[in-house]
């Protein structure tokens, strides 16, 4: 029997256990590519290409094999969390590396067609856990990171960027008042009256057991260019509580506000040089950014205590990337400098927070990195409002 298994062990034991088996070695930054324009949309975008919850699990099951104990995978079954999978009954997985006191939420493909954040964060476990780099040294040691590859497999599976409420006995999904199958967006699903799904409420109690520092979330966008010059963009960087906005300066008096401003700022710096990487902040139309309570790096932010499972009111700062175009854009040739990019862009905040390089920055850098002026929030609370 699985230690993480054992009946004797409490879940926040199971959750020490997993931690504690955890020990690693680090990745080098990739060179820079040339620069180019992002590839012509495919019509036809090779799918089969595309890792699936089996490549994935390969993928990890490898990755815990060969780095000598660094890498320590597990399912939220085994964790003990009270849901622990997916609305279908999919397993949900998480890869632990590093052994160190502070603690990381590293999340991807929370929308199913987005699957860039899956490949990136494998990219990034197996540099954490095989890299001897003095760099990758110091994150394992800072750090305990957990990895989240694979957030959303039903959505995954089918390639939606939601999921399906799903009726078990009948194994068939959940029909509305129309007939319709009943659908959420697991980015729009952790909130009070919300965690209408099973993922959500596996993860979001996992996160409380986990209670991390920071976390970085990976998703897709459009295929967007600058709003100025016309150029593709690549990369987007957006905090989900807009800074300066109407929620982010009143948490923690103003805390996160800062920090994620020296965050996505320390981000840009670090990446501003590299060729292939043309990047902005993150928007919803010209001069609009979000300002959303129910998503899952919002709730972090601002503290949620749901069914009592956070009652010290834990909350970490949390920034995400956008990269441009999904599965339904881009065909194969695109996915290696879009991988790179986030690959790059994680380490670079990993880094700059083992070494406190982050908290040097400026944060009125975030004023530099590309935008257009912001005059409007779109809300999940209250629709667009005035800045």
């Amino acid at each position: 029997m699985s230690p993480l298994t054992s009946p004797s062990l409490s879940r926040r034991g199971a959750l020490g256990v997993l931690a504690s088996a955890v020990a690693l070695p680090l990745v080098a930054a990739p060179a820079a590519q040339a620069a180019g324009s992002m590839p012509t949309p495919s019509d036809t975008p090779p799918l089969a290409a595309i890792r699936d919850l089996a490549d994935m699990l390969r993928e990890l099951r490898k990755l815990e094999r060969t780095s000598r104990g660094a890498i320590r995978v597990a399912t939220l079954a085994e964790v003990g969390t009270a849901e622990a999978h997916s609305e279908q009954g999919r397993d949900l997985y998480v890869a632990l590396v590093g052994h160190g006191p502070r603690h990381v939420w590293l999340q991807g493909r929370i929308h199913g067609n987005e699957p860039y954040g899956l490949d990136a964060t494998l990219d990034v476990l197996a540099s954490l856990g095989g890299n001897g780099s003095p760099a990758y040294r110091r994150m394992r040691e800072e750090f305990t990171v957990h990895v989240i590859p694979m957030y959303n497999p039903d959505g995954s599976e089918a390639n939606t960027r939601g999921t399906t409420l799903w009726d078990r006995e009948a194994d068939a999904p959940l029909l509305d008042g129309r007939g319709r199958p009943r659908t959420v967006d697991l980015n729009r699903d952790w909130g009070v009256g919300r965690f209408q799904a099973r993922e959500s409420r596996a993860w979001y109690e996992y996160w409380t057991m986990v209670k991390p520092e920071f976390a970085l979330d990976i998703h897709h966008q459009w295929l967007k260019q600058d709003w100025v010059t016309g150029e593709d963009v690549t990369l987007s960087l957006g905090v989900s509580l807009a800074p300066g906005g109407p929620t982010l300066p009143s948490i923690r008096g103003g805390e996160y506000d800062r920090l994620a401003r020296q965050l996505a700022g320390h981000v840009w710096l670090e990446t501003l040089h590299r060729g292939h990487i043309s990047t902005d902040r993150y928007d919803v139309g010209e001069n609009t950014v979000i300002d959303i309570h129910g998503g899952v790096v919002s709730a972090m932010m601002m503290g949620l205590d749901w069914n009592g499972l956070n009652p010290t009111g834990h909350s970490n700062v949390a920034i995400f990337f956008e990269t441009s175009g999904n599965t339904n854009s881009l065909g194969h040739k695109a996915r290696g400098k879009l991988v790179q990019q986030n690959v790059l862009a994680v380490t670079a905040a990993l880094d700059g927070m083992a070494t406190g390089a982050v908290q040097q920055v400026d944060p009125a850098v975030w004023d530099r990195i590309p935008h257009t002026p912001v005059k409007y929030y779109s809300t999940d609370y209250a629709g667009l409002i005035p800045a």
